[in-house]
């Protein structure tokens, strides 16, 4: 299969010097930010996008305006001429034609099974190669630990929860944690101001998931009019508390503490780009003298959702990156790895 040749059995991919070539499954509010992030890194380069429809891929790298162009006109990068092609197996037949080295899945997690369902599909495909998600359910990733040993077996290196919570949160949590000899809690607590939802549609969704009384697959039903009747009882605000998020999982498998000690919550304005509250994290514990201390870590208000939740991922990509080149396969979470800063 042409697939088992692509990613890290091309030796250029080693070369020092070389960019790493980047592709970014979903072209979303999320997967367009993200490739806004990628387009002036010299250490990286954007060469695949894919959509429901089809995908695009360019091993000189792609050109932004032109596939924003074709995705907000036509509904799909498919369109594109010339790299662009149509197609309904569009993460599969991208992944089988092109050479890239590492894919950031920004899709939506619903159902709450298809990331690990996409995890899957590159084990079978016979890839080699980095992987790196944002997804935030504890349940989500409690699938892919399923999948740990067939993601080593099959030469991929998995980082999953790199986004911004969990993800860059958590790892703060993980330095903070050090200067304790006991952790009694992790309190995240989350802050998200966009001017309209309809440019984030599944991560509002997946956020109307927590809410009381909704779940995955309610969320998933919903439709545009119906998200925005209830966003109009609300004023565009939601407000999430105790929200199942894989920081739990994330910081009891790195030994911090139990996950009932983790904490996640806050408020999304879908109507205002300013924050409504300040996003943070605490990290509550005792240290060896027997002191009862909290480190807060903050977030500065004037960085977006897009610039927190891409910027680790493509830091946790590099790192996957720097351990797939040393041998290093299987899953690891943003608590385990410290991501590495792309120039």
């Amino acid at each position: 299969m042409s697939a088992q040749i692509r990613g890290y059995t091309n030796p250029a991919s080693t070369k020092p010097g070389v960019p790493i070539r980047v592709g970014v499954l979903g072209f979303g509010g999320l997967g367009q930010a993200a490739a806004r992030i990628l387009i002036p890194k010299s250490e990286m380069l954007w060469v695949a996008a894919a959509d429901l429809k089809g995908y695009a891929y360019a091993s000189e790298g792609l050109n932004l305006d032109t596939c924003l162009a074709a995705y907000q006109s036509q509904g799909s990068v498919g369109y594109l001429e010339p790299s662009g092609t149509l197609t309904s197996r569009s993460i599969q037949d991208l992944v089988e034609q092109a050479t890239v080295d590492g894919y950031f899945l920004a899709l939506p997690n619903l159902p709450n099974t298809f990331i690990a369902s996409v995890a899957q599909m590159f084990i079978d495909l016979g890839w080699r190669g980095v992987l790196v998600d944002a997804i935030k359910r504890t349940s989500a990733v409690e699938q892919l630990l399923e999948l740990k040993e067939k993601l080593a077996a099959g030469g991929i290196t998995y980082l999953t929860g790199c986004g911004a919570t969990p993800g860059l949160l958590t790892a703060a949590a993980v330095l903070a944690a050090q200067s304790y000899a006991e952790i009694h809690s992790v309190q995240i607590t989350f802050g998200v101001g966009i001017a309209n939802w309809e440019a984030y549609r599944a991560t509002i969704r997946e956020d109307i998931a927590h809410i009381p009384g909704y779940s995955v697959s309610s969320a998933l039903c919903m439709t545009d009019t119906e998200v925005e009747a209830l966003l109009n009882q609300t004023n565009g605000v939601l407000k999430l508390e105790n929200m199942e998020h894989a920081d739990d999982v994330m910081l009891e498998l790195a030994g911090l503490c139990s996950r009932d000690r983790v904490t996640v919550g806050g408020v999304v304005d879908t109507r205002n780009p300013k924050k409504p509250l300040s996003t943070n994290v605490q990290v509550t514990g005792r240290t060896f003298e027997g002191k009862i201390s909290t480190h807060t870590f903050t977030l500065g208000d004037e960085t977006s959702m897009a610039a927190n939740v891409c910027g680790p991922a493509f830091g946790y990509l590099k790192a996957g990156v720097t351990l797939q080149r040393r041998g290093v396969y299987g899953l690891f979470t943003a608590a385990e790895i410290m991501p590495q800063f792309v120039k």
